[in-house]
């Protein structure tokens, strides 16, 4: 069913910033990002290191983090100004913050109804290029890298969820984002939603988990300029013996030109030019697609690969799935 949004909802939130991605093999998941994907360490220290993608205004963009197992850590949630972080931190219920977080004023912590844990700030140190990738131009902050797959900044986070009407409603309700796309069940509940914070196409998304779990990972998508960034990634992928998931190609839903791989730590990582559409219609009408238009495959007809469904981290063991 299309559901049209209020065009007089308050936006609080400005987009998604940093993010935590959690891996066994630190170093070999740097390297992945770094050498092949493009994005500059900034920062180390005894558990983490921190990466930058070349345009991205704030100092950086991923923490990877040393864990014994793969999956999402923190997501942090920029308000869109000061007096918008106090609205949220009553939407959320929340004063338990930290002021420890590299380039971020005090973070107000709290956790999604599937367990995932989200940071909202306002304070945020830019980037400040030095001589190394220091751009010509000014409105630019970074220099080109040139190097791999030349990802331009982080595009969105895909969760995996046990419940996704519940997190459809808060994220509806709490955050005020708005549900561009759905994907639908028979009975007319939601199985996956794209949530969009602002102009963008979609910014969060939850897709239902059919391990039952919670606080799981399906994906983080980062984005380049071009599709042809996109195919010189699969090129360079290969060759580096990168697990290589689906694409290139186009998906239905939202219409992005799309590349999915593992880096090493086994986390999915979505390479993605989802630029090109914006949803500018104040009162934009939720797009629903079932599940029997959804079997027909991507934009192009390409299946969507068993792994898709069932891949996400922390990994569950077979066994466990569904208990």
């Amino acid at each position: 069913m299309s559901v049209t949004h209020d065009p007089d909802r308050r936006r609080d939130i400005a987009h998604v910033g940093p993010i935590e991605l959690r891996t066994a093999v630190l170093e070999e998941s740097r390297d992945f990002f770094v050498d092949l994907m493009g994005l500059r360490e900034v920062h180390r220290d005894a558990s983490s290191v921190y990466l930058h993608t070349w345009d991205d205004y704030q100092s950086w963009t991923v923490r990877l983090v040393r864990h014994d197992q793969a999956g999402i850590g923190r997501t942090y949630l920029r308000a869109a100004s000061p007096q918008a972080l106090d609205r949220l931190r009553e939407s959320v219920g929340t004063d338990r913050s930290v002021k420890d977080v590299p380039g971020l004023g005090e973070v107000f912590l709290y956790t999604d109804p599937d367990g995932h844990e989200m940071g909202l700030y306002w304070d945020a140190e830019w980037y400040q290029a030095g001589d190394p990738d220091r751009p010509a131009l000014k409105n630019q902050a970074a220099k080109y890298p040139g190097r791999g797959a030349n990802l331009r900044r982080l595009d969105h986070v895909n969760y995996l969820t046990a419940d996704v009407p519940q997190t459809s409603a808060y994220l509806r309700d709490t955050l005020g984002a708005r549900c561009t796309e759905q994907i639908v069940k028979d009975d007319g509940s939601p199985q996956a939603i794209w949530y969009s914070l602002g102009n963008k196409t979609y910014d969060l998304v939850y897709t239902e988990d059919w391990t039952g779990s919670r606080g799981r990972l399906h994906h983080v998508a980062f984005a380049t300029d071009t599709r042809e960034e996109i195919l010189r990634a699969a090129d360079v992928c290969l060759d580096a013996g990168v697990h290589i998931e689906t694409g290139p190609h186009k998906h239905a839903i939202q219409q992005t030109f799309f590349l999915y791989v593992w880096e090493p730590g086994g986390n999915r990582i979505e390479i993605c030019n989802a630029g090109a559409r914006l949803i500018l219609a104040p009162d934009w009408r939720t797009i629903s697609w079932t599940r029997e238009e959804r079997a027909k495959g991507q934009a192009w007809g390409l299946k969507t690969i068993d792994t898709f469904h069932t891949h996400g981290t922390p990994v569950v063991p077979v066994e466990e799935a569904g208990a």
